[in-house]
């Protein structure tokens, strides 16, 4: 006899615990980046369900290859990064949220900077942490002139490199590095707002 399995769908038609794969294959086909893991004992599936798949991910996790979305949906199995700057330059911070769940998955600052440069480091801060955990999720940014940099490989900023700013030129030259040395999958797609309004990782202060 089979050794009974449960599966916890994160992002799925309904996300939750089941206790077979045809329960579990109902909620995640045709769910553009359905994410899923199975478990040995229903403990460890709930433990697993409570916690965000980006525990799991670099652990055998699943991203269920489907086809796109239809022009102009969102893709709630997907990643949302933006940034924050109180004056401009000023202390500068940037996040990436999963969409699926609202959940914070990295946070970095404040420090001084610039918002465009913050956008640029948080794609490449969201295509670092998804090529280390070993999952394939698209990443949403609202920037297109980060959305350029990161495919020129080169933060174009004119922010003057100085004391103030000097801490900051370390952690945008450690990103070009692993852009050029790095090749990645991750499909990077500019949110747009005007259509869908703030990106989930909006910080809220306009």
């Amino acid at each position: 006899m089979a050794k009974k399995r449960f599966y916890v769908v994160w992002n799925g038609v309904k996300p939750g615990i089941y206790g077979s794969w045809e329960e579990c294959e109902a909620q995640i086909k045709g769910v553009n980046q359905a994410l899923y893991k199975s478990f040995s004992t229903l403990a460890e599936a709930e433990r697993a369900y409570a916690s965000s798949p980006f525990d799991y991910v670099g652990n055998k996790a699943k991203a269920a290859k489907t086809p796109t979305t239809p022009s102009g949906a969102i893709i709630q199995g997907a990643l949302a990064v933006d940034a924050a700057c109180s004056g401009n330059p000023g202390m500068m911070e940037y996040r990436g949220v999963y969409i699926a769940t609202g959940e914070e998955i990295f946070h970095f600052g404040p420090m001084f900077g610039t918002n465009n440069i913050g956008e640029f480091l948080a794609i490449v801060h969201g295509l670092a942490l998804l090529k280390q955990k070993g999952i394939d999720i698209p990443i949403y940014s609202d920037s297109h002139n980060a959305l350029l940099w990161v495919a020129q490989k080169k933060c174009k900023t004119k922010l003057p490199r100085d004391a103030r700013s000097e801490e900051l030129f370390g952690y945008i030259e450690r990103a070009e590095k692993w852009l050029k040395n790095n090749s990645y999958t991750t499909r990077l797609i500019k949110w747009e707002t005007a259509q869908w309004g703030e990106i989930p990782a909006d910080f809220g202060r306009k």
